[in-house]
């Protein structure tokens, strides 16, 4: 889960100003809407007394003439409230648009610079659901629910003018619905602010599963767990029913007292404003327009309230969004960085600790080494026992605790890390492909590589058969996350993407373990070459004897700590823990023989 940066009692309200703060970004278009509207508001207070008019001194004393000029100034009204309405509501959600653009842009740059350790502990479809379902809420508040309050504002005090100049009385009998009916809304959206926070969280909760179910539909199926995961879905999806009922069930807490006001003042203007009208202390006209004037009074008190659960709906998912947006970047360049351009072959961890953010124990205890150029390094251990945390810290996708880790003398902390990871080629556990076309995903890193700079890649990596076998050769398009290759296709093509890369460090973190032992070997001797004379350094996780039989050294890694490091044969007369582990790939390689 992503933690609040700041107190949830305080951070809708300075979300939301927040929000409001990022129009400037459109001041113009920003000036326009509330230009458009505040000449809409002035028709809609002129209308009124055009019916006055056409009352009192048209159809009252039989002057047609009057009733024809007062109905053309209408028809000139009409059409101007058309142009003025189109007008507010086109330049708003130009505005609204923006400042989404804006935030999606500001979101996805920051969830793109934001460690590996933040990715750890966030849900992806927390994020996904900030992205797309949150920033729409904030637009719509931008586009549709800020102008409905502030037209709101505008008609309710330019109304509430003209209905004291108008008759007094009757203004104060009309005007107690305001007070009465504001506080009804504060009190709704004070006290549902947390309720559509947790609304966004159901939804985000939901679209886990879906998202965990579509990438795992095969596992679901081969495990026949298809009914277990539709009864944890629908589990959440009643939560999220239910968040939503409570909302339902406030609006209509509030929002019928509200209508009931409003009816009440009503009957009491028309039987009060009737007397005056008997009593020849208020004219037909004047009643009609005064009456017309409580509908547009009525209006705006119904349009805040309809914007009340948006605006609270924004706040809370504008607060989701600004936690995303002001979450600390904890690697980030030194303000005297400076580039990493040359590597002589000199890695040196100096008593290196590590722990990973929320963890009890660490994963890496006091370990050291310094490799030597053009050196392979393989390094070995069991399952968990830090051999890929260790190459995770040379490109700093974490930082160490304790400790320093130093190229060629200097603490990778001094490099820019753009110019850091630019040098350092890694193959992860886990290949990942994007859509796109096979060459597309080799030339990831180096779009404009040409063809036979991406052929030659794909030769070593021993893909290139493949590829070509295919009926669109490197052009074929490749399925989501790699759908319909194999997993040891995928590592070949991440074998390639990555030699194809400038690197002067290369990182192989168990780079050909979905790849059959005779493939792999092939993989190895033709890596060897180029590993030797375009690195500067390279290690190896390895799994396979092979691998580890050709290395310069083997680092063994055991729970978290450096226990032995030297050649293949050095290690089978001096470790008793490297010689088990070699026993037991051997008589597993025997049984799969």
């Amino acid at each position: 889960m992503i933690a609040p940066s700041q107190p949830q009692e305080n951070s809708s309200n300075q979300a939301i100003w927040r929000v409001l703060g990022s129009l400037r970004n459109y001041g113009l278009i920003s000036l326009g809407a509330l230009l458009s509207l505040l000449l809409l508001t002035v028709v809609y207070a002129i209308t009124p007394q055009l019916f006055r008019w056409g009352i009192d001194e048209g159809i009252a004393k039989r002057n047609l003439q009057i009733v024809l000029y007062s109905a053309a100034w209408m028809v000139v009204a009409a059409i101007a409230r058309g142009v003025f309405s189109f007008g507010e509501s086109y330049l708003a959600e130009a505005v609204s648009q923006g400042v989404a653009y804006d935030l999606r842009n500001k979101i996805f740059s920051k969830i793109q610079n934001l460690s590996f350790s933040y990715h750890d502990q966030s849900q992806t479809s927390q994020l996904l659901t900030r992205v797309t379902s949150d920033i729409e809420l904030v637009r719509t508040f931008i586009g549709t629910s800020l102008i409905q309050v502030i037209a709101g504002v505008v008609t309710l005090v330019v109304v509430a003018v003209l209905l004291l100049v108008m008759n007094w009385e009757l203004a104060l009998i009309s005007l107690t619905v305001v007070p009465v009916a504001s506080w009804l809304m504060a009190r709704f959206v004070i006290g549902n602010d947390k309720l559509f926070g947790q609304i966004q969280e159901r939804l985000g909760s939901l679209n886990a599963v879906l998202q965990e179910n579509l990438i795992g539909i095969r596992v679901v199926k081969a495990f026949v767990r298809e009914s277990a995961e539709k009864s944890r879905y629908t589990r959440l999806n009643d939560e999220l029913v239910s968040a939503n009922m409570k909302t339902i069930r406030a609006i209509r807490n509030t929002f019928p007292f509200i209508f009931l006001l409003s009816n009440l003042v009503t009957l009491a203007v028309f039987g009060y404003g009737g007397a005056q009208v008997i009593g020849n202390r208020f004219s037909i006209g004047e009643l009609v327009a005064f009456n017309s004037y409580l509908v547009l009074l009525f209006q705006p008190i119904l349009l805040i309230g309809f914007a009340a659960p948006a605006i609270a709906q924004a706040a809370a998912s504008a607060t989701r969004v600004y936690e995303v947006v002001d979450a600390t970047i904890e690697i980030r360049d030194r303000p005297d960085a400076i580039a990493f351009d040359t590597c002589g072959g000199r890695i040196t961890f100096e008593n290196v600790s590590f722990r990973y953010p929320g963890a009890a124990i660490e994963t890496l205890k006091n370990v050291s080494f310094e490799t030597r150029p053009k050196e392979l390094i393989a390094v070995l251990g069991m399952t968990g026992s830090g051999k890929s945390t260790i190459m995770n810290l040379i490109p700093r996708f974490y930082d160490v605790t304790e400790g320093a880790i130093r190229i060629d003398g200097r603490d990778v902390k001094n490099f820019t890390l753009k110019s850091l990871r630019n040098h350092i080629g890694i193959v992860f556990q886990e290949s990942t492909l994007f859509a796109g076309t096979i060459r597309e995903n080799i030339a990831y890193a180096k779009p404009n590589a040409p063809l036979e700079a991406v052929i030659e890649v794909a030769k070593t990596a021993q893909i290139h058969d493949f590829i070509t076998s295919l009926p669109d050769g490197y052009e074929t398009i490749v399925g989501e996350r790699g759908v319909g290759l194999s997993g040891g296709q995928k590592q070949r093509i991440a074998i390639a993407r990555t030699l194809l890369t400038d690197y002067s460090i290369l990182i192989l973190d168990d780079s050909t373990s979905a790849v059959d032992a005779k493939t792999a070997s092939e993989i190895q001797a033709a890596l060897d070459e180029m590993m030797r004379r375009k690195a500067c350094v390279t290690f190896v996780v390895a799994q396979r004897i092979s691998t580890v039989k050709n290395a310069d050294r083997i680092f063994l890694i055991d729970k978290g700590k450096l226990v032995a490091q030297g050649t293949h044969e050095e290690l089978m007369q001096t470790s008793p823990l490297y010689g088990a582990i070699l026993e037991s790939q051997v008589k597993k390689q025997g049984v799969n023989v």
